[in-house]
């Protein structure tokens, strides 16, 4: 079977503070037009290798608003949990978390609660966007407290997946390469995505045209060639992913919308 915890790194990069000394007086937050999400929002995915059904994913966004760093936030929450026979060989109960400025569309903090196997971890990270610093703080590195220079505007995996959602895509060209900074893994990285124009896509709703979406994900053993994925979002005001398709050195990988509530607007479907 698939090594889950990197499948399940994946499938969550697809488909993501509070004070810290110093201040610097040049530093504006950005304001980011938003009318693809908001509070109350929950997406349902069911992820199946070939037509086994390998684990289930919920996305949430928290009903009220959280003040830190005396910055209005969204919770958002995004649990992953293997079913079936992927259960029984390699058990996975993840919680990835983010408070996300509701204006700016960045992290304030993020924290992932990892339980693969016999694997566990504990980690947050708390972001200095004034003064572009992370601070990691972690149960399971050799040092408790790490902090880190980021880039400015810099993204969690969970900040990154809904800031893609903001993206007016009439206006991006096909073929168009969108970058985002992205601090993960203790690690600074741009995060790289293809557009690759509409096409509809099939559900169990129905069917939605759809913009599709290619990520750039490095070579390793898992995946087939140099763009193993790819994402279909709805071309509608909600920008929800409606499908992601992931292509692996042996079969693929699969995640499919199952069920939603709280979105912006409903969908049409055909």
């Amino acid at each position: 079977m698939l090594k889950t915890r990197k499948l399940f790194a994946v499938i969550i990069i697809c488909l993501l503070c509070f004070g810290f000394l110093g201040f610097n007086a040049m530093y504006t937050y950005r304001v980011i037009p938003n009318k693809s999400f908001g509070q109350g929002e929950r997406i349902d995915y069911r992820v199946h290798y070939g037509f086994i059904n390998a684990a289930t994913a919920k996305v949430e966004v928290s009903k009220g608003i959280t003040m830190v760093n005396n910055r209005p936030c969204y919770k958002v929450t995004i649990t992953g949990r293997t079913v079936g026979a992927f259960d029984l060989i390699s058990r996975v109960r993840d919680t990835w978390r983010a408070h996300m400025d509701t204006a700016a569309i960045l992290p304030q903090s993020f924290e992932r609660k990892i339980q693969e196997g016999k694997y566990r971890l504990d980690e947050t990270v708390f972001f200095d966007q004034i003064n572009n610093k992370a601070v990691v703080t972690s149960k399971k590195r050799e040092q408790n407290q790490v902090r880190f220079d980021v880039p400015r505007e810099v993204q969690d995996i969970v900040g990154s997946y809904y800031y893609l959602r903001t993206i007016n895509f009439k206006n991006v060209s096909v073929g168009s390469i969108i970058e985002i900074p992205v601090f993960f893994d203790n690690e600074n990285y741009r995060l790289k995505v293809k557009f690759a124009g509409k096409e509809m896509v099939k559900t169990k709703f129905g069917r939605h045209e759809a913009y599709k979406l290619i990520p750039f994900v490095p070579a390793n053993k898992f995946f087939k060639g140099e763009n193993p994925m790819t994402i279909w979002v709805s071309n509608d005001v909600n920008k929800v992913p409606l499908k992601v398709e992931v292509d692996l050195k042996i079969g693929s990988l699969d995640m499919d919308l199952m069920d939603y509530a709280g979105l912006k607007s409903e969908f049409n479907w055909l």
